[in-house]
């Protein structure tokens, strides 16, 4: 048996491979509130979000969700749950301050990785290549 729930793979598959952020809500809500509301959780599924609103423009929803993903992130070690945290922060971080001075300088819609560090977790996403998880409808 592995370490790692089958939601938090779907949710790194989604994030990584096949960038569908409404996916990636879909499944880290129903992780978050099966393991108790962990601000873990809630701070991906944020910035997951976060990615899913600057690419529908709207910058305001991306800023927000971009500001409330980052202050639970930061709290947790660099490495954690098999992925660097700590380089998704910074790289949120930087994604944030380039929409903070949109208005100044324009920001197109870039997608961002989550590093995946534990060769268990890294397995479990490439074989979501070969049989990817159901998604949900998008309304």
């Amino acid at each position: 048996m592995n370490g790692f729930d089958l939601l938090f793979v779907d949710f790194i598959y989604y994030f990584n491979v096949e960038r569908d952020y409404f996916e990636c809500h879909e499944v880290m809500e129903e992780l978050w509130l099966e393991e108790g509301r962990n601000p873990l959780y809630q701070g991906l599924l944020q910035v997951a979000v976060a990615l899913y609103h600057h690419r529908n423009g709207n910058v305001g929803g991306a800023i927000k969700l971009f500001s409330q993903g980052i202050e639970k992130l930061s709290f947790y070690p660099r490495q954690t749950m098999g992925i660097d945290l700590g380089k998704l922060v910074a790289d949120a971080e930087a994604y944030l301050d380039k929409l903070l001075n949109i208005d100044e300088e324009p920001c197109e819609f870039y997608d961002l990785d989550i590093a995946i560090v534990h060769s268990e977790l890294a397995a479990m996403v490439e074989e979501l290549k070969a049989f990817p998880p159901a998604k949900q409808q998008e309304p």
